[in-house]
C-alpha cells in the first residue's frame, strides 16, 4: 500500500474519530461513506479503511441491509465499559503511583485543578475533557504503549457516552466527580492507596450512572 494512501487513511481515521467523539456522527445514525469522503475531501478508499478500523474499535456497527451505523448506548454496554475500566485502570494506577516522577505529579495537579475549576463553573465540556486527560495521564506515567492504547480507547468510549448523556439532560453538580483522592494516592506514591482511590472513583461514577438511568 502506498505511503500516501496510508497517510490519507490515518487522516480520515483521526477526523472521523473526532466526529464520533463530539457527536457530529450521532449514536444510531447511518454512516454514508460517499458523503463522508466528500465532506472530508479524502478519497473513498481511505475513508472505507478508516471506517473499518473504527468498527473494529467498537465505535461503529456493520449491520446487514442497513449498512454502517454509529454504535448506540445501552445500559449493559456502558456497565461493561465501567467493568473494563475498573479491571484495567485500577492496576495501572497502582503502578503509576509507584513510578510517578515529580514532573508527572505536577502535571496531574494542573489537570485536577482544571477539572475542579470546570466543576465549580458547571462547564460540562471542560470538565469532561479534563477528566479524560487526568485518567490518560495516569496510564502514560507507565511508559507502556500497550496499556496506554487500551486505556485511551476505553476513555474515548467513556467520553463519547458522557457527552451524549449530558447533551439532553440538565447536568447536576454531583455528576462531575472530584479527583482529590486520586491525586493524593499518586502524591503518596503508595500503589495500594492509589488503586483504592481509582476503584472508589470508578465505582462512584458507575453507581451514579445506574441511579440516573
Amino acid at each position: 500500500m502506498p505511503a500516501s494512501t496510508e497517510r490519507a487513511s490515518d487522516r480520515a481515521y483521526q477526523q472521523l474519530r473526532d466526529m464520533l467523539l463530539d457527536l457530529r456522527l450521532s449514536p444510531g445514525s447511518v454512516v454514508n461513506e460517499h458523503d463522508l469522503a466528500q465532506e472530508l475531501e479524502i478519497g473513498r478508499m481511505p475513508v472505507h479503511e478508516a471506517l473499518a478500523r473504527l468498527a473494529g474499535e467498537g465505535f461503529l456497527n456493520v449491520l446487514p441491509r442497513r449498512g454502517t451505523v454509529v454504535t448506540a448506548f445501552t445500559l449493559n454496554d456502558v456497565l461493561d465499559l465501567f467493568e473494563a475500566r475498573e479491571a484495567i485502570e485500577c492496576g495501572s494506577t497502582h503502578l503509576a503511583a509507584r513510578r510517578a516522577t515529580d514532573e508527572d505529579i505536577a502535571k496531574l495537579e494542573k489537570l485536577v485543578a482544571a477539572a475542579d475549576e470546570a466543576r465549580a463553573a458547571a462547564h460540562t465540556e471542560d470538565y469532561l475533557r479534563a477528566d479524560y486527560e487526568i485518567h490518560l495521564s495516569l496510564v502514560r506515567m507507565l511508559k507502556n504503549s500497550l496499556l496506554a492504547d487500551t486505556v485511551e480507547r476505553l476513555l474515548m468510549h467513556n467520553l463519547r457516552f458522557w457527552r451524549f448523556y449530558f447533551s439532553s439532560r440538565t447536568v447536576q453538580p454531583t455528576a462531575m466527580l472530584g479527583h482529590d483522592e486520586l491525586l493524593a494516592g499518586i502524591r503518596s506514591r503508595d500503589g495500594d492507596e492509589a488503586e483504592r482511590a481509582m476503584r472508589r472513583h470508578i465505582c462512584a461514577s458507575r453507581g451514579m450512572l445506574q441511579t440516573l438511568f
